[in-house]
């Protein structure tokens, strides 16, 4: 199992102040597994998310990532699994701007110690996974929207990554190249990688092996996803 989320509750506040963000949530995603959330905005979809990615910690519950358990480790150690083992993409990109494709697609295994001799090619692989072998060196404001997003895509997976985090990762893109990004997802699993993303469409959340359904900090449903025809032609 990549990803156990078992009882999580994350509580923010204290008091006549406390606001409860997620109650209870048990979230399992295995190897070769992409899981979609959904639910309306405020029903705690990025606090699971950041609670699984271990940007955020939960108030009680627990959290393995390939069963280590991630309130035991350190600051440092967090870190250090962060860099090399989960892959968070986020709906803005954040990409540097001063920083070309590959540089920030680099970034995370410099990071991590290694020189830029070793992380660039590595980088270099990503970027060719995600089909921008040719735009390695154009900075990001000479990219589109959905190259950009491809750029974040390769960094969030580049070295050993094995858990893919996206939060709304195709809010700001038209359909075609979202379903380019939901594409590479799916691919990364179907490597054996795990996934969970984060969508408000119910067409993105069909690329998914199932789909959670929040509301109000807690799950209320769960179902296998059901990809129509179309779907199925463009994942597999």
């Amino acid at each position: 199992m990549i990803l156990e989320m078992t009882d999580v509750t994350r509580i923010h506040g204290s008091g006549h102040l406390a606001v409860q963000a997620l109650s209870r949530a048990t979230v399992m995603v295995d190897a070769g597994e992409l899981v979609a959330v959904m639910g309306p905005s405020g029903s705690g979809k990025t606090t699971l998310l950041s609670i699984a990615g271990g940007l955020d910690h939960q108030t009680s519950g627990t959290v393995l990532v390939e069963g280590v358990e991630l309130g035991s480790l350190s600051a440092a150690e967090l870190a250090r699994l962060r860099r090399r083992r989960i892959g968070y993409v986020f709906q803005q990109f954040n990409l540097i701007d001063g920083l070309t494709a590959a540089e920030n697609v680099s970034l995370p295994l410099e990071l991590d110690g290694a020189s830029v001799k070793e992380a660039r090619p590595q980088a270099l692989r990503a970027l060719e996974m995600v089909g921008l072998g040719d735009l390695a060196d154009r900075m990001p404001d000479d990219l589109s929207g959905g190259e950009q997003q491809r750029t974040a895509i390769a960094r969030a997976v580049v070295g050993d990554r094995i858990l893919l985090l996206a939060d709304e990762p195709t809010g700001a893109l038209d359909t075609v190249t979202g379903e380019t990004v939901l594409r590479l997802m799916r691919d990364h699993c179907d490597r054996g990688g795990g996934g969970v993303l984060v969508t408000h469409d119910a067409r993105f959340a069909a690329w998914g092996d199932r789909v959670i359904f929040l509301r109000d900090g807690s799950i209320v449903d769960q179902t296998d996803a059901q990809p129509g025809p179309e779907t199925l032609l463009n994942t597999r």
